[in-house]
């Protein structure tokens, strides 16, 4: 039997979960902090170690990344190909669409069904690979109905998933509303929704996905940028189940979701090789049923 807090004697990156036609580890990687400053422009470290480590993560294991084109725009993707092309046969690239940046970065609505589809080919051409694992379609308002323009985007991407320029659809951002309007019209591989200790809002949207077996894919796993992570990863109840189980508070908060739901993937962000190993070591960060009433208890839904 595993003690409370034991790393298992054989990494296994948290096991592995369905993502459409693939079958991946639950702890991958999101490659959006790779842009520069608020995700845009070029990379404003060493672009080199970037590379190191996106090359890094797939030498650990990981076979699940996540990019978009706009993120950069097109600096991420241009990342992934000089430091995997070509890419390993496992490796599950899966990007979103529907958003731009315009000139001053910030980001803008690119969802018409055309643009939606301009947006794959873009992606295609960046990364220089014929066919995306998935592509999530970027919802700007998950409290907007879910309603006829939205059924011509999710037609947008069956059409692209038809025609072999991506393995299967996913959709980001949206509401329990959407996510069965869109199964009623295709089978939908992966939700990527705001999730974490400090903000379960998509509790309904994840119970969905868990009774369908579908891949969630919580982006935010450790809160928004600023205040909110500093807030959660400081917080004593998380430090000191964390101190006790004998890993950091990134690990435990990252632990908490895989332990939550066997349909969690991972897909925390990092520009560091430092901060790469300790996210996928929270893999083998074995939650009690102590650390699981504690932090039930401190962070209610």
């Amino acid at each position: 039997m595993t003690t409370p807090g034991a790393r298992a004697s054989r990494p296994d990156l948290g096991g592995y979960f369905p993502l459409g036609p693939w079958r991946v580890h639950r702890a991958g990687y999101g490659a959006m902090q790779l842009a520069g400053d608020g995700f845009f422009g070029p990379a404003t470290r060493d672009g080199a170690e970037a590379v190191r480590v996106l090359q890094a993560a797939v030498a650990a294991g990981v076979d699940h990344i996540d990019t978009a084109q706009y993120y950069g725009p097109g600096t991420v993707n241009q990342l992934i190909r000089e430091a995997l092309h070509p890419y390993p046969a496992s490796l599950a690239i899966v990007s979103k669409v529907a958003a731009r940046r315009d000139t001053d970065g910030a980001l803008v609505p690119f969802d018409d069904p055309h643009e939606l589809r301009q947006d794959i080919e873009d992606n295609l051409t960046t990364l220089d690979i014929d066919r995306l694992a998935a592509v999530n379609l970027r919802i700007a308002d998950p409290a907007a109905p879910a309603g006829r323009r939205f059924d011509a985007q999710i037609a947008a991407l069956v059409q692209a998933r038809d025609e072999g320029l991506i393995g299967g659809v996913g959709i980001s951002n949206v509401s329990r509303e959407h996510l069965v309007r869109a199964r009623a019209q295709t089978e939908i591989v992966c939700v990527q929704n705001l999730f974490n200790l400090a903000d379960q809002s998509a509790r309904d949207v994840l119970a969905e996905c868990e009774a369908h077996g579908i891949a969630f894919v919580p982006y935010c796993p450790l809160g928004l940028a600023g205040d909110q992570r500093r807030r959660l990863l400081t917080e004593p109840v998380l430090t000191a189940t964390a101190a006790r189980l004998g890993a950091t508070p990134v690990q435990a908060a990252l632990a908490w979701l895989l332990d939550l739901a066997s349909n969690i993937l991972l897909i925390p962000g990092t520009r560091t090789r430092g901060h790469l190993a300790e996210n996928l070591a929270a893999a083998d960060v074995r939650l009690d049923d102590t650390a699981r009433t504690e932090l039930t208890r401190h962070f209610r839904p």
